[in-house]
């Protein structure tokens, strides 16, 4: 069995960008969260049997009180905000785990699921649906592969040393000095991709660095340049790249059998219907029927 963990977050954000608005019965914009339940359902029916999400019920989280500079609700429509619990009760009706996050962020939510099911020796691959960057440092070899189903794009471990230059036990690293806009840190002054992708494929990890620059022994352009910024910033880097390290310690689930979708659940007809979609009902009905047809062939 294959286990597909889902960014919940980054799939409403994406569809409330992409879909018309639409309003229930009592005024509530649903329109991303129609969008979102469409899309895991088309994978539902494409034969998948394991599948978690995970999303921000708080955008928020531990990190915030690490770095004042880091990301926060401000800025983000309320029309969207509002319906992250919207989604989390209707994926749950619909048979779906959700792991909705608090202290933690949806993606160590997505790590700690995902370093929990590669455990499991009946599980052959673990796909993390997303195309964040932070999720990177998740890849193992072929076993677990992070998918942008969006482009249709996987990345194993080559494909994520091809697209950033390091290894996914680097990507810490390597965000600290260049920065995550979208997390809301800036990097190290005068660290650029191509800097930090030559000098963390030869040393890995920042500690691993010589501080004298005439000991890095490689053709690195700028290596002066470079210590000098790093280590004169060397506090602020360690911060950020503890803000860029994924936790494996969120809750998720106890076995991987937890995952298992079994289809919808007795009030997501009526959910389906309030939110102006009864196709979605039917559509998970029809999906559950052709599972048990294939389990039992």
């Amino acid at each position: 069995m294959d286990v597909y963990l889902v960014d919940g977050t980054y799939e409403l954000f994406r569809h409330f960008f992409a879909v018309p608005a639409a309003r229930d019965a009592k005024g509530q914009e649903i329109g991303a969260v129609r969008g979102v339940l469409r899309s895991v359902l088309g994978m539902l029916e494409h034969g998948l049997t394991h599948v978690g999400v995970a999303t921000d019920h708080v955008v928020e989280s531990f990190r915030n009180l690490l770095y004042a500079g880091y990301k926060t609700s401000e800025g983000v429509p309320e029309d969207l905000l509002s319906q992250f619990p919207i989604l989390e009760e209707a994926l749950e009706s619909m048979g779906v785990m959700v792991w909705p996050m608090v202290e933690f962020e949806a993606d160590d939510a997505l790590a700690s699921a995902a370093a929990k099911a590669a455990q499991d020796e009946r599980v052959g691959q673990v796909i993390i649906c997303t195309p964040d960057k932070d999720l990177a440092q998740c890849v193992a070899g072929k076993r677990v592969v992070q998918l942008d189903r969006r482009r249709n794009i996987t990345r194993d471990e080559y494909g994520v040393v091809e697209k950033f230059g390091v290894p996914p036990e680097s990507i810490p690293d390597y965000l600290a000095v260049v920065g995550d806009s979208a997390d809301g840190f800036p990097g190290i002054a005068g660290w650029g991709e191509k800097g930090a992708a030559q000098v963390l494929s030869r040393y890995k990890r920042l500690e691993s660095i010589p501080k004298d620059w005439r000991q890095w022994n490689s053709p690195i352009s700028n290596a002066r340049r470079l210590a000098t910024s790093l280590f004169s910033a060397w506090d602020e880097a360690l911060l950020y790249r503890t803000l860029a390290t994924l936790r494996l310690d969120a809750p998720v689930f106890n076995v991987v059998d937890e995952l298992r979708w079994k289809g919808p659940c007795a009030d997501f007809e009526g959910m389906s219907r309030a939110m102006g979609a009864p196709e979605l009902f039917e559509r998970a009905k029809a999906a559950t029927q052709s599972a048990r047809t294939t389990s039992r062939a």
